[in-house]
């Protein structure tokens, strides 16, 4: 079996959780079974970054840093996909754990179907925001220019430069903020001609035909087939819906809920 999960926001201060960690741990463990591979489509992390400088705060993700190490030395491949909160790694937590790391989508034949997998932040169709009022335009520009930002090289290598204690705070509070912004209003299926991803792929099946598009970042559970029988699956999340998508080896894919301790 091939699963796939995204959204487990790790460490996030604004989920009273403290067996949070403990219990997606314990998802992979029951997943790793059955299964040859093991894709997560970003934001595991909620806030995960590595510095020039020594940082211990890494201690507190030991037993999931632990279970994908045990994974991959298993045998089973982990692919890791930054979402938007865990956009800061540059080789340590490969090296930590064996996953393969993947900065942008990809497109992957697995299990004999095309696919395009990625976290799904800052993918919209062109002449997207000429669709939306001016107040909603506005919030969408933002958050672009703050994900230019995040994603500029420039700007990544001279924020290693900052202590960790202090990057940390900014990062974790920044997070914060945001996950109590959406736990607060959440935002959900805006409909086929309204959903960024689901715009993003039709736009997609113009230049060519896939058999899945699959994401994450948008912390709802969607299996839409496309007129061209494309299906868009988004995964959900592992913090509160706590659901991922299974795939066996004849391509057959389906969203599933985890059945929880």
């Amino acid at each position: 079996m091939i699963y796939f999960l995204s959204d487990a926001h790790i460490g996030s201060r604004a989920v009273d959780d403290s067996d949070h960690q403990t219990r997606f741990v314990a998802l992979l463990e029951q997943l790793a079974k059955d299964a040859s591979a093991i894709y997560l489509l970003g934001d595991i992390f909620d806030f995960w970054s590595e510095y020039f400088w020594r940082d211990g705060s890494k201690a507190e993700f030991k037993p999931l840093l632990d279970c994908l190490k045990h994974l991959t030395d298993s045998g089973i491949t982990v692919h890791y996909f930054i979402g938007n909160h865990d956009i800061w790694t540059y080789g340590e937590l490969a090296r930590l754990t064996g996953v393969t790391v993947h900065r942008k989508p990809e497109l992957l034949t697995i299990c004999g179907k095309r696919c395009m997998l990625a976290h799904g932040d800052g993918l919209v169709p062109s002449g997207y925001l000429q669709h939306f009022p001016k107040k909603v335009k506005k919030k969408i520009r933002s958050f672009m220019r703050l994900r230019r930002l995040f994603h500029n090289p420039v700007a990544q290598f001279f924020f290693r430069f900052v202590p960790p204690r202090l990057g940390n705070r900014l990062g974790y509070n920044w997070a914060k903020n945001s996950r109590l912004k959406e736990l607060a209003k959440p935002c959900g299926y805006k409909g086929e001609n309204q959903e960024e991803l689901v715009l993003y792929a039709k736009e997609q099946e113009r230049l060519q035909h896939l058999d899945y598009y699959i994401f994450g970042h948008r912390h709802i559970e969607l299996d839409l087939e496309l007129a061209t029988g494309a299906r868009v699956v988004i995964l959900g999340d592992c913090f509160r819906q706590w659901t991922y998508a299974a795939m066996n080896e004849n391509g057959s894919l389906e969203l599933c809920a985890a059945e929880l301790v």
